[in-house]
């Protein structure tokens, strides 16, 4: 049995949302969609994400920049859609500037089924002047102070330059690094205080080159921005499970602990992250993923700025649309909008509360818990999980949660995200996975993936309150005392 003691007494740490200030999503042209919009708002409503970053601002699918002989011709007018539609709903863009915009670009190469440009400019004064009209736009349209609380991000990737593979930047480092000055000095142009920065690396890379190029060459550099996947520790294995089975167990803090060392003074911000960089990863559909957040949140607190999760929805075009409704897509939510077993972690996790409680185990095992306590609610919340890698030893754990010094007298109850609970893609596959489920399916796949509320039973003994509990192989139980 793991023994999991939190005394009630001891002082309690500040614990930041820092996982809800943003969150990925596919290129900008699907934030046209109708479903997209409905999507967003319900993660904003109920998982409290307060900005979203996608790819392909400048894409020829969202008719940004044309030439007309010598002359350039700038329509923003999609652009002020998107963003007139995230301030209506409280939320903001994490702008993502890229790729390029093919009347601008120095070459053919594409990336991604809706033909993403990533050469460098033909032209880097005309690509200055493109980011210097767009954030002079931005400023008129919604006022200086607004966008001086939105952040802009040069690029995508620039590191993975392989046209074998993943090509994301068609240029070098260098090139890449001019890129960057030219957009952060036309945006400083406009205003000083709009925060910009990179490099937008996957891996962690570039992080100590950039701050060098920027400081001999007094280049604006106001964060740090990064990617990271458990994958990217074991490049050698080709096969995806493969892969995240060798990254080892909380790899993501250990890649984080040397980000933030390199970051120096400046704020880090992960703008991607999730268990495996695959569109194509069932993993994405179970309750692995959910046990995955849970316990990658909990370790990463203190470390980074800004933790944006890839992606919120299955509305997600690099690879093609695909119609099945579980693919192992990135998303929280399905094709048709149905809550994934990742959607119930981040929404457990948005009901904690600010202050964090010291959790002591007896015992070094697959299981884990963070807890905190709202003092306006008068309500304490305890995660419980248990998790490793894929292929690893796991198995289900009896779990005894003591807490020292609780006087409550409301009520007790666990939500629990495992096999049997919160895992539409279960109920699915027993309904014989099919690809175009009608509407009296949805509905059923929906139930399945809620929430429930379970009583728990607990026992005082002096001072102390003491639950116990199973918990399965990658489950998470959130007990919730109140009162």
């Amino acid at each position: 049995m793991v023994k999991l003691t939190i005394d009630l007494g001891q002082p309690t740490t500040p614990f930041p949302h820092y996982w809800e200030r943003c969150v990925g999503s596919c290129h900008a042209a699907t934030a046209l969609r109708e479903d997209w919009r409905r999507q967003l708002k319900q993660c904003h409503d109920e998982l409290g994400f307060q900005s979203v970053r996608f790819h392909g601002l400048l894409n020829d699918d969202m008719s940004v920049y044309q030439k007309r002989g010598e002359s350039p011709e700038y329509s923003f007018f999609n652009i002020d859609s998107v963003f007139d539609f995230l301030l209506q709903i409280g939320m903001k863009p994490f702008i993502e500037l890229g790729f390029m915009p093919r009347a601008l670009a120095s070459g053919s190469a594409t990336i991604f089924h809706y033909s993403a440009n990533v050469t460098p400019p033909r032209s880097y004064e005309e690509w200055s002047e493109l980011i210097r009209t767009l954030t002079a736009h931005l400023v008129a349209r919604y006022g200086t102070q607004e966008v001086r609380s939105w952040f802009f991000e040069v690029w995508n990737e620039p590191n993975l330059n392989d046209p074998r593979r993943w090509q994301f930047w068609a240029g070098t480092q260098a090139d890449y690094f001019r890129l960057y000055r030219y957009a952060a000095e036309a945006i400083k142009s406009v205003d000083a205080h709009i925060p910009v920065g990179g490099p937008a690396t996957a891996r962690n890379a570039w992080i100590p080159d950039l701050i060098a190029y920027c400081q001999s060459d007094r280049v604006p550099l106001d964060f740090i921005s990064t990617h990271h996947y458990p994958t990217d520790a074991a490049l050698a294995f080709g096969d995806m499970e493969q892969a995240m089975a060798h990254a080892g167990r909380g790899v993501l803090r250990e890649m984080a602990l040397q980000a933030r060392q390199e970051a120096g003074s400046l704020p880090l911000y992960y703008t991607e992250w999730n268990n495996s960089p695959s569109s194509r990863d069932h993993y994405h559909d179970e309750p692995y993923a959910a046990a995955f957040v849970v316990k990658t949140i909990a370790d990463l607190q203190g470390l980074v700025d800004v933790y944006s999760f890839w992606a919120f929805s299955d509305i997600f075009e690099e690879l093609a649309m695909p119609s099945q409704p579980f693919h192992g897509g990135f998303g929280l939510l399905n094709l048709h909008g149905i809550p994934k077993p990742t959607f119930r972690a981040f929404q457990l996790l948005h009901s904690l509360g600010h202050e964090r409680l010291a959790v002591v185990s007896d015992s070094r095992s697959t299981v884990e818990a963070i807890a905190t306590k709202d003092s306006y609610a008068r309500q304490i919340t305890i995660l419980v999980y248990n998790h490793t890698v894929p292929l690893a030893p796991i198995q289900e754990e009896q779990v005894q949660v003591t807490l020292h010094g609780y006087t409550g007298k409301g009520s007790t109850f666990t939500q629990r995200i495992d096999a049997g609970h919160a895992n539409p893609k279960r109920h699915w596959c027993e309904l014989g996975s099919p690809e175009y489920p009608d509407q009296g399916t949805l509905q059923m796949l929906l139930k399945s993936s809620e929430l429930t509320q379970e009583e728990i039973a607990h026992r005082q003994d002096g001072d102390d309150v003491i639950l116990q509990l199973a918990i399965p192989p990658h489950g998470v139980a959130a007990i919730t005392l109140t009162g």
